[in-house]
């Protein structure tokens, strides 16, 4: 049992005012946490505290660095400072993944809100599902943060996190409405952004991705356009760095390869020759699904049925004996169905003789 004097203590360690970018901001959730830190994580953490101006921060770590540890040391410290209104907006099928982390490795209460727990809300008389009777952190995926865009924005969020935020980078184009629904939700609140690959194909997602963030960090799409269209300048582009680096932080892996050992892999290239068998099964199945009329998928997924069968038959005559033998089995259910007529029907038997 804790005395009330170090009970006082723990209180006050916890709760202390620290400048944002000293390391003891994160004291309280670095001790606390059942996790191996690495330093590039706790920079990571430090640099979303660092400036308690801004509305948000994105970690843009490469793939593998633990950028869902540095956003679990940035919640659990808000945790710690009774801010306990937070967000955490991820694909569906990282709901659970997250849960988990932040339950067994920082020991924070979660909730998952999807439709059947917030109507069953509703139903207990609870009208506001998103702030939970008990402290929890509420986690959610991007099409149910859309669909109860309006509760969103209206709950004080102390902080947001949306993971795989690249999928936001396209907000900039007014068809992309998602995007654009969860930037105007959240418009006034703390985000945090965690995403591996903060553009691809255009520069544009970059300048997507901090509007979410701020605005006016880079003015309207136009001037963005116009000031950092020629990025082979070395000037336009340290200064696009230097307007970045207030936002955006990023780890590179050949930047922590002294702590951290990663797996060395070796490409092992084995040529392989189809046989003639398998060469004459090829180009049958080729010939046959190029047909103009093919019973044996239906019209609306034919595009992807084909692109299906062609990655079966690229790996091996026994991948895809199983799906020949169900278009088989399908034509053969609407040969004894007998709902077509005689001349469908002897089209199918032809096509039947084309599949076997």
């Amino acid at each position: 049992m804790l005395t009330d004097y170090h009970a006082k203590y723990l209180a006050y360690e916890l709760t202390k005012r620290c400048p944002s970018d000293s390391v003891e901001k994160l004291a309280g959730a670095v001790a606390s946490a059942q996790v191996d830190l690495n330093p590039h994580q706790v920079d990571a953490a430090l640099f979303a505290f660092r400036s308690p101006l801004s509305k948000g921060a994105i970690l843009a770590d490469e793939v593998g660095l633990g950028k869902t540890i540095e956003a679990g040391l940035v919640v659990s410290q808000k945790w710690a400072e009774r801010k306990r209104r937070i967000l955490i907006i991820t694909p569906s099928n990282l709901r659970k993944q997250w849960h988990q982390e932040l339950s067994e490795k920082f020991f924070l209460n979660c909730q998952i809100l999807e439709a059947k727990s917030y109507n069953a809300c509703i139903k207990q008389g609870h009208f506001r599902p998103f702030e939970p009777k008990q402290d929890a952190i509420t986690i959610c995926s991007y099409q149910f943060a859309r669909n109860k865009a309006s509760d969103v924005a209206t709950t004080e969020w102390d902080l947001v996190v949306v993971d795989e935020a690249h999928r936001l980078r396209n907000v900039y184009k007014p068809a992309n409405i998602i995007a654009n629904v969860l930037k105007k939700a959240l418009k006034e609140r703390h985000k945090l952004l965690l995403t591996a690959t903060p553009l691809q194909n255009s520069l544009l997602e970059l300048f997507g991705l901090v509007s979410i963030i701020d605005e006016h960090a880079f003015g309207d799409l136009k001037s963005f356009r116009e000031q950092f269209a020629n990025l082979s300048q070395q000037q336009v582009f340290d200064t696009l760095k230097a307007r970045l680096k207030p936002v955006c932080h990023r780890t590179l892996r050949r930047q922590v390869m002294a702590y951290v050992p990663f797996t060395k892999r070796y490409a092992m290239v084995e040529p392989f020759d189809p046989g003639e068998s398998e060469d004459k099964l090829y180009h049958l199945v080729s010939n046959y699904l190029q047909r103009p009329n093919l019973q044996a998928l239906p019209p609306s997924q034919r595009t992807l049925m084909t692109l299906v069968l062609r990655k079966l038959l690229a790996s091996s005559s026994f991948a895809i004996a199983g799906a020949l033998t169900t278009l088989t089995n399908r034509l053969k259910d609407r040969l004894k169905s007998g709902g077509t007529s005689p001349l469908a029907r002897r089209r199918t038997r032809s096509r039947l003789r084309g599949a076997g």
